[in-house]
Parts: C-alpha cells; sequence; structure tokens
C-alpha cells in the first residue's frame, strides 16, 4: 500500500524530460516571440498586433506542448522562464507578475481537466497568452522614458505617435481581450494541425 502510495507520488514529481520538454518548447515560443516581434520595425501597429500574430503564428508548438503536460508546474515553469527571458531581451520586469500569475491560473485551468480535457486546454491557453501583454507594459506604464529609449534609438517622433496611439492606458484592456480570443482560437487551429498527437495523449 505504502509502496502504491509512493508511486503515486513519484508520477505527480516534474522529472528531468519535463523539464526538459519545458526549455524546448519555451525556447521554440521565444523563437516565434522574436520573429513576430521583428515586424514592429515595420509599422507600430505591428507591436499591438502581437497579441493576434503569437497566439497564432505560435499554437501548432503550444498545442504540441499542451499534448505533452501531465503534470502540474509545468506551464507554470514556462511562464516563470517567459518572464525571465523578456526581462533579459529588455522588456523589463513591470510584465512579469501577469505573466508568472496568468500562467498558474492556465495551469490550475488544465489541471481541472485532468490535463486530458480539450475545453479545459483552450481557456488554459487563452489565459496564457496574457503573457503577450507584459510586452506592452513598459509602453503604457513608463511612456515618457521609453518613449525618450525609442528617440535615441533612432526611432522618429511619427513612429512613436503611432505607438502610443495603438498600445496605451484605453487599449490595454482591449489588448488583453484580443490575447484571450487569439488564445482560443489558435487552440483550436493548432489541435487541427496536431489532431493525431491528441489523439495518441487523449486529451478529447
Amino acid at each position: 500500500m505504502a509502496d502504491k502510495k509512493e508511486h503515486t507520488i513519484e508520477k505527480k514529481k516534474l522529472g528531468v524530460r519535463d523539464f526538459i520538454t519545458v526549455g524546448i518548447f519555451t525556447a521554440i515560443l521565444f523563437v516565434v516571440e522574436f520573429a513576430c516581434a521583428l515586424l514592429g520595425y515595420l509599422h507600430p501597429i505591428m507591436v499591438a498586433a502581437l497579441s493576434v500574430l503569437i497566439p497564432i503564428v505560435g499554437c501548432i508548438p503550444m498545442m504540441l506542448f499542451y499534448t505533452k503536460v501531465e503534470k502540474f508546474g509545468m506551464i507554470t515553469i514556462m511562464s516563470i522562464l517567459m518572464a525571465i527571458i523578456l526581462f533579459v531581451t529588455g522588456m523589463g520586469y513591470l510584465g512579469a507578475p501577469i505573466t508568472i500569475i496568468s500562467g498558474v491560473v492556465a495551469d490550475l485551468i488544465a489541471k481541472s481537466g485532468g490535463y486530458k480535457s480539450f475545453k479545459k486546454t483552450i481557456l488554459s491557453n487563452g489565459i496564457f497568452s496574457f503573457w503577450i501583454c507584459s510586452n506592452y507594459f513598459p509602453v503604457v506604464v513608463t511612456a515618457d522614458s521609453y518613449r525618450k529609449d525609442l528617440i535615441d534609438a533612432g526611432y522618429s517622433a511619427e513612429y512613436c505617435d503611432s505607438l502610443f496611439a495603438f498600445v496605451n492606458y484605453k487599449t490595454i484592456a482591449v489588448l488583453f481581450i484580443v490575447c484571450l480570443a487569439c488564445g482560443c482560437l489558435g487552440a483550436l487551429i493548432g489541435k487541427a494541425a496536431v489532431k493525431k498527437h491528441f489523439e495518441k495523449a487523449g486529451i478529447v
């Protein structure tokens, strides 16, 4: 009886393979985020469009990741890693709390479905996508200094005016809603693309 209990506890613990899986898919997600962010150089509206682009472009790797998730903590760790990556790449720490909190909530939602409910996966991915909005926090919270940094970096005043017209205190709530909607849509698209993997994982 004790051996069975220990085996059950052991199954719930994250192992080396789980950490490797999280690391691989976090790296892929960062590549997607970086590639989409480069479009911001073309026009500031593309910065606001990250809330659409990243969940859709990254939907296949994210859904492949969800087929690997069977234990609590994997989604949470991914969100922590993304918060660290965003900080290291110059987005600061202002968005870190929402990134990590959204990861924990997404993990809890997926766990409530035993990591086997696709309905819960849809909502989980939608909530997890809130990390994208952490990119906007420096723009919104430290607008004046952020504008100065952009000007110093060679961006035109017109570019800055357009950026702050799309990303500000009035639009941030809309961007969160867009992230949620596109995260849910991305889950649907991703599942359709990797249907066989969901069948093997037993996610219905």
